[in-house]
């Protein structure tokens, strides 16, 4: 179990391994050798092993937990459901089981049951910061009324007094006032941060999202690998499950009316892989499929999805610049938009594709026909219809085409954004 927390996997399975050749059966290796095989991308294993040890000790919380963590991720909601619940039939107090099943609940859109999950949570735990953050990560996301945003401001601010490491909560806080049009209550919880960490990348990028600083060409590196390493674990749940993120399937299916037969021989880019929910889409064109990110975290969790031929951890631009005439396709759901100035990138991609290649990619749409980019509250930035025709132009694109799509949902309204595809000649 010291390996496993140490994230020695290699280590903790050979431990693991020693104690059932010692001891058949001995539960609680089975037990964490099952999430131990779920981390490595072994999911089915994992289940029996866990639903093995719950035969021999069927009234553990923490197992039927983990099972249901399984199916979770799994997206076996139902019986990550059932799981959670048995797990509180177990342990009444068990309060991150009690928190998952509200999360599950919300992945099933059956809000009102997930709004009382996280209300019976916090009665019971009144002091644990997680569920006031996630409590308002809910009423945010859901809100039908301003004051649902109102009520999710007062869950952050809670959630960072009872723990003042939970810079997310502060992250959120300021992302809901300025949701609330109260930018310089914003900009205050931002410059508050900097006061304490005076080089924070969330906080100085963020700053300058709600207009209290001068907004950057691009979001810095350090800002993109410290929102998404931290973001790898719940990545798919919050997007997927909670956010209705649509972006690689949009892109796949304009992707679909342009491209050959799916027969496997193209070389093919997923630009911005995060945790590889692209894969399975682009895998039937591919007879090589390269995924690259700036973040490790993300990039870990697509080598467990697998789908992949390649996985590289860098900048994407970085990349393009180094593979020319390399790719036939090149995808980016969603990674471009925490790119203002998109000139570079773009050209990079020109360079990486050869004659006749396809580039696609989706930027949330700003309002208005002028040729215009600006930093959204959200951290991430919004263009133009404009904009990005004269930069797709400038990098030598022809035969673009630019659709407009719903990508996502933010605070309870659906994210309008540009679905673009452009060529090679």
């Amino acid at each position: 179990m010291q390996s496993h927390r140490a994230h020695d996997l290699d280590a903790a399975e050979r431990l693991y391994r020693e104690v059932l050749e010692l001891r058949a059966a001995q539960p609680d290796a089975m037990h964490y050798l099952g999430v131990l095989c779920h981390q490595r991308g072994r999911s089915d294993e994992g289940v029996r092993l866990i639903e093995a040890s719950l035969k021999i000790t069927p009234k553990h919380p923490d197992a039927h937990n983990n099972l249901g963590n399984i199916h979770k991720e799994c997206g076996r909601f139902a019986d990550a459901e059932r799981c959670y619940r048995k797990a509180l039939a177990c342990g009444p107090q068990h309060y991150n089981a009690q928190n998952n099943l509200a999360v599950v609940l919300e992945a099933q859109e059956r809000l009102e049951e997930a709004f009382e999950a996280y209300a019976k949570l916090l009665r019971q735990a009144p002091k644990f910061a997680l569920g006031h953050y996630l409590m308002g990560i809910f009423l945010r996301n859901n809100a039908r009324e301003v004051e649902h945003v109102e009520q999710s401001v007062e869950c952050f601010r809670t959630a960072y007094a009872l723990d003042p490491h939970n810079l997310r909560a502060l992250e959120a806080l300021g992302v809901s006032l300025y949701a609330l049009q109260r930018r310089e209550e914003a900009a205050q919880v931002y410059r508050d941060w900097l006061a304490r960490e005076p080089e924070h990348p969330v906080a100085r990028h963020m700053l300058a999202a709600c207009g209290g600083a001068e907004a950057p060409s691009r979001a810095e590196d350090a800002y993109v690998r410290d929102i998404f390493d931290k973001f790898a674990d719940s990545f798919d749940e919050q997007l997927l499950k909670n956010l209705n993120y649509r972006a690689p399937q949009v892109l796949a299916v304009a992707l679909g009316d342009v491209l050959p037969a799916a027969t496997g021989e193209l070389d093919v880019l997923d630009a911005g892989c995060g945790t590889g929910l692209c894969a399975p889409l682009l895998r039937p064109y591919a007879k090589h499929l390269v995924g690259v990110d700036l973040s490790g975290g993300m990039v870990e969790k697509a080598r467990l999805r697998g789908g992949y031929d390649e996985l590289e951890v860098i900048e994407l631009t970085c990349h393009l610049q180094a593979h020319p005439d390399a790719y036939d396709v090149i995808v980016s759901a969603d990674t471009l938009v925490y790119f203002g100035e998109l000139q570079d990138a773009l050209n990079a991609a020109h360079h990486a594709l050869r004659p006749g290649g396809w580039l696609a990619f989706s930027l949330e749409a700003a309002e208005g026909h002028d040729d215009r980019v600006e930093l959204a509250p959200s951290g991430r930035y919004q263009h133009t219809r404009r904009y990005a025709e004269r930069a797709l132009v400038a990098a030598g694109f022809t035969l673009v085409h630019i659709a407009t799509d719903k990508l996502r949902k933010e605070c309870g309204q659906p994210v309008v954004g540009w679905v673009v595809l452009a060529q090679r000649q």
